[in-house]
């Protein structure tokens, strides 16, 4: 293994475009990412739809020349703090090559896009199972969110449409 590089997708490049779908399909191939291959849909609109989602941004890894991580993330913003924040929406470690510091180094680029953004904060979400995940994030400074622990932390919930 190489040193592991990152950089900022360019969506608007094929071989970086065509990276992003490869390695989300990979994360929605994974049991933590549903176990299904991304749908032909998904696969054609992904990258038009981020491209024209103000404030996406995608993280790619490298080790030498084989892009073996992704991170999706969106701009936010909090009304607490009235500075914007950043959401890691996805992000994926092609097998075989976790716990070599891709995470870490995809990490490392997502904290310094929101410091330059002047960001409050970053977010994730991780299922209560993914005990690898949850540990590169503690070891990263993330925890549960909660403002009175008496209050309880909060919880991420959706509703499909």
């Amino acid at each position: 293994m190489g040193k592991i590089t990152t950089r900022i997708a360019n969506y608007g490049d094929e071989s970086d475009a065509s990276t992003v779908v490869e390695l989300l399909d990979c994360y929605a191939r994974d049991p933590m990412g549903g176990g299904e291959p991304l749908g032909d849909e998904v696969r054609e609109n992904l990258i038009p739809g981020l491209a024209k989602t103000p404030g996406a941004f995608s993280i790619l890894a490298f080790d030498g020349d084989d892009a073996v991580g992704l991170s999706n993330c969106f701009t936010g913003y909090s009304t607490f703090a009235a500075k914007p924040l950043v959401n890691i929406h996805d992000m994926v470690v092609r097998d075989g090559q976790r716990g070599k510091g891709v995470g870490k180094a995809m990490f490392d680029a997502i904290h310094a896009e929101a410091r330059r953004i002047g960001a409050c904060k970053v977010t994730l979400e991780v299922l209560s199972g993914n005990h690898s995940a949850k540990g590169l994030y503690t070891a990263q400074g993330y925890g549960d969110y909660e403002l009175d622990p008496d209050k309880g932390h909060a919880l991420f919930w959706q509703k499909r449409l």
